[in-house]
């Protein structure tokens, strides 16, 4: 009977043993996990790849790279169900596909079909959506000049890129409509020309190529055609400008060919030493002046630097005059250079002849008490 009691009693000991190591393994699990989460985010460890074989960032939170209790508890991280699901997204029409243009001139009905326009014949659309002009008598009693059917047009799903796109649906075959206008023109510039040529060569009036003016390289005064040659390639479309409010004479057009003046130069052509002013490409300015290593006076160039110019004209008296608002505001006076600017000069004129005239006043005072009035008229200079 004892005997019974402790074979049953030891599988129950075995039992607690068990269920004693399970929390010890799952603590130390964990810390093994944390451990390798920590190589991981420090670089030492293999990234973890997910079922698709791509890899997951160490430093993404767990809430976000585990996969969701009601989708698969029992799966291995991954980010599979944080990018788009196939499944669930829209499908959109190609670049390519647009709406079809024109009729079906291939497939022309002879006769009044059921269920077609009553006034064209088409079978496309109804009577109350028909484009054509209202026949006195409609096709479906004349059984005569049945319409073409319209395109079928595609029930297109364009994305977001594709309802902005300003060349979606465009042809690139009406280009060649332009392309051969031009030619049109070109060739018939030419024509003209040569029988102006033909006719200039008729007369008398074309110079010859083996006369020794042009041997000599000599301009004739009578250049003018060689001139309007030149400029036939850039007038070719002149008469066709129309310009709101203005006259305009393609007999009497100036062109400004560049803006630019050669003679200008660079900023950072003046000066190709290294050392030398920087020029800054962003705001194309250069402050300092490029001559000042070479040692030319700024009387003799012709650029002297940006901060020559900024102290240069009234720059200095600007100034002279914010500085006087300043320390005027603070002594107590309500002035202020862009809210009131008579109001300085005037306050700034009567402050510069009151100065003076305190100056003059301490200068006599100081020769009366000292003497030595003989010293300053004095000349400088003795011969």
């Amino acid at each position: 009977m004892s005997q019974g009691v402790l074979a049953k009693a030891t599988p129950a000991e075995g039992a607690n043993d068990v269920s004693l190591e399970e929390p010890k393994k799952m603590r130390e699990n964990w810390r093994k996990k944390k451990e390798l989460e920590e190589q991981r985010k420090l670089g030492n460890a293999p990234v973890e790849v997910d079922e698709e074989g791509k890899d997951i960032n160490p430093h993404i939170p767990q809430f976000i790279s585990s996969v969701p209790w009601y989708i698969d508890p029992l799966k291995r991280p991954t980010l599979k169900h944080q990018r788009p699901q196939l499944e669930k997204q829209k499908q959109s029409s190609s670049s390519g596909d647009w709406y079809k243009r024109g009729l079906q001139e291939h497939s022309v009905a002879t006769r009044y079909r059921k269920g077609a326009c009553e006034n064209c014949g088409a079978l496309t659309h109804k009577r109350k959506n028909c484009m054509e002009r209202p026949r006195k008598v409609g096709a479906k009693y004349t059984g005569m000049n049945i319409a073409p059917d319209e395109h079928v047009q595609p029930q297109l799903m364009l994305d977001y890129n594709g309802k902005r796109d300003r060349w979606n649906g465009y042809n690139p075959e009406e280009h060649m409509k332009t392309v051969e206008e031009y030619s049109k023109v070109d060739l018939a510039k030419r024509t003209l020309k040569s029988q102006k040529l033909q006719e200039e060569s008729a007369s008398g009036n074309l110079e010859q190529v083996n006369s020794p003016r042009h041997q000599w390289g000599e301009k004739e005064s009578n250049s003018q055609t060689e001139r309007d040659s030149n400029s036939e390639d850039e007038d070719k479309y002149v008469d066709d400008i129309d310009m709101p409010g203005q006259n305009f004479d393609s007999k009497r057009r100036i062109t400004a060919r560049n803006l630019r003046i050669r003679e200008d130069i660079a900023k950072y052509l003046r000066n190709l030493d290294p050392k030398s002013a920087y020029y800054d490409p962003k705001t194309r300015a250069m402050r300092e002046n490029p001559y000042a290593n070479i040692g030319k006076d700024l009387d003799e160039v012709s650029y002297a630097g940006d901060n020559f110019i900024r102290y240069t004209g009234d720059t200095i008296s600007m100034a002279q005059t914010q500085l006087f608002a300043w320390e005027a505001y603070d002594k107590g006076y309500d002035v202020h250079l862009q809210a009131d600017p008579t109001k300085l000069e005037l306050l700034y004129k009567s402050f510069k002849v009151k100065k003076e005239h305190f100056k003059a006043q301490q200068k006599e005072s100081i020769l009366e008490k000292y003497g030595g009035q003989e010293y300053l008229d004095a000349p400088h200079q003795l011969n």
